[in-house]
Order: C-alpha cells, then sequence, then structure tokens
C-alpha cells in the first residue's frame, strides 16, 4: 500500500518515518533479547578494561624483569606475574588490545570486500555472477586458517599485515549473504525504475541495494569480528601472529601453556577466559542483531 503524502510535507517524509520506525522496532526488539544486550554489555566492558585499563593500572610491558619471575597472584600482581616479569593483569589489558585492534579491523575489512564483491555478483547476474561465485566458491573449500598458516611461515606479519590477512582470508561469507539479498533486491520497482530513467549501475548498488541491504551487512560483520578473533589466537597460539615485545590473548596462551604444567595457572586461564567470554559475546550481539532485522519474526 502507498504511503499518503500530507501537504506541506517533502516526499521522502513518508518513507523516512517509516524506515525510523523500523529501526525502532528492531531496537526494541534487540534489547528485549537479554543474551545479545549481556554480550553488547561485554563487549563494552572489555573495551573499557583492554583501552583505559593501563590507564589506572600502568604496567611495563616492554623490558624483561627477572627479579618477579612466575609470581602468584598477589595484591602487587593482582594476576601474577610471566615467565619474563610481565604483570599478567597489565599483560592481559595489552594483548587484549591487539586482539580487538585486529579483529575488529579484520571483521569490518572482510566485511567490506565481500560486500562489494557479492553486490556486483547479485546485481551484475549472468556470466559475471557464475564466475565470481565460482571463484567464492573455491576459496571456501580452502581453510582460512590453513592460508593463514601458509602466509604466516612464509613472511611474519606485523599488526597491519595481519589486519590485511585476515580480512583476505574471511570475506568469502558475507559476499554469499549480500549476493543472495542483492538478488532480492535487484528486481525491486525502485531499481527498475532508476535503470528505466537512465541511472547507473553503481548508483543503483550505492543508492539502492547497499542500504536496503545494512541489516545483512551489519549482522555479517559482528560474526566477521568473532572468527577474526578466533583466527588471531588461532595463528598467535601457533606462535605466527604478532611478535615479541607485543603480544595478544593467543599468544599469551601459547606463552603460558609450558608454565601451566608447572602449576602456573594464571597465565593460561585468563586469556582463556578473555577469548571465550569476547566471542561469545560477538555471536550473541549478532544472533540478537540477526532476530532484531528478521522481519518475519516481527509481531
Amino acid at each position: 500500500m502507498s504511503a499518503v503524502i500530507q501537504p506541506g510535507k517533502a516526499p521522502g517524509t513518508a518513507t523516512t518515518a517509516s524506515t525510523a520506525s523500523g529501526s525502532r522496532l528492531a531496537l526494541r526488539r534487540f534489547l528485549r533479547n537479554r543474551l545479545a544486550v549481556v554480550g553488547l554489555g561485554v563487549v563494552v566492558v572489555v573495551l573499557l578494561f583492554c583501552f583505559a585499563g593501563p590507564l589506572v593500572y600502568s604496567t611495563d610491558q616492554t623490558h624483561t624483569l627477572l627479579q618477579q619471575v612466575n609470581l602468584a597472584p598477589s595484591g602487587s600482581h593482582w594476576l601474577g606475574t610471566d615467565a619474563v616479569g610481565h604483570d599478567e593483569l597489565g599483560r592481559l589489558m595489552y594483548g587484549g588490545k591487539v586482539s580487538l585492534v585486529v579483529g575488529l579491523a579484520a571483521g569490518i575489512l572482510a566485511t567490506v570486500i565481500g560486500t562489494l564483491w557479492g553486490a556486483v555478483a547479485g546485481y551484475a547476474g549472468g556470466w559475471i555472477d557464475a564466475v565470481m561465485m565460482r571463484i567464492v566458491d573455491a576459496g571456501i573449500a580452502i581453510p582460512a586458517l590453513f592460508i593463514l598458516l601458509v602466509v604466516s611461515a612464509i613472511t611474519t606479519p606485523d599488526l597491519t599485515g595481519l589486519i590485511v590477512i585476515l580480512g583476505f582470508v574471511s570475506w568469502l561469507v558475507p559476499s554469499r549473504l549480500v549476493r543472495a539479498e542483492t538478488l532480492s533486491l535487484k528486481n525491486r520497482d525502485y531499481v527498475l525504475t532508476l535503470r528505466a530513467i537512465g541511472g547507473t549501475h553503481s548508483r543503483a548498488i550505492t543508492r539502492h541495494i547497499l542500504p536496503n541491504s545494512v541489516s545483512t551487512i551489519i549482522v555479517a560483520a559482528t560474526f566477521q569480528i568473532a572468527d577474526a578473533i578466533l583466527l588471531v589466537a588461532y595463528v598467535s597460539y601457533l606462535g605466527l601472529g604478532v611478535q615479541p615485545p607485543a603480544t595478544d590473548w593467543g599468544g599469551m596462551l601459547s606463552a603460558g601453556l609450558t608454565a601451566a604444567y608447572s602449576g602456573y595457572w594464571w597465565l593460561i586461564i585468563p586469556p582463556g577466559l578473555a577469548i571465550i567470554l569476547v566471542v561469545w559475546a560477538f555471536n550473541a550481539i549478532g544472533d540478537g542483531l540477526r532476530d532484531a532485522f528478521d522481519v518475519r519474526g516481527r509481531g
């Protein structure tokens, strides 16, 4: 049913109001999902812990401090120290900052690449779509972890390099999601009308296809961030991630594994729990967003 435009209002007012109403409804649905709200709270707390925490709890994470090696948790060192004397709580903040920066940046990069690839493939159709999606299918058949291990064995990536590598091995799934959304949107009246009046393909994609796929893109980005954090942990656990003195939670797990056999539990449990908690939180947020944007589930 077409919207009625009242006198004195711009033609786009009804559409804008409808979009705003849909956004408010999605927000209410998201807030009713308790696990998603808890996940969002966990992410906010972890971000504050990793980025604001060092301003309150300052530690030396660069120099070796042999006089305080492998100390148990105490009032001086709340989570003890590691094999080179670094305060483990400060290390958890420092490593978490690296894990979150790499995970967020790589997840967003993967989503951007996948979104553009999927939108072009779905909109173009025909043999272009067939070729582009066969490339995606071939990439999905190769485990991302295997590609990461090969690349990391050939070269030692820095922080930027790790983000780029993760982004370029993780864009395949978002591309399929956006392509499916594009296939359903490109035959809508507003896209066909734009084409009929001479609108360009790029305008159709950027002004209509992508804005109307934003819910799919946001949900895909959330899951990609969780996957990227896990991939960073995998690679760093195998010793192929960021190099010392830098570290991340996966690197902390790898460094603490041998020490755990000596009873130094504080070197492995905190980073392990941090990885599990953050990955769960982003997945919970993704589930909540997916349910909130699901039009079929709205009542």
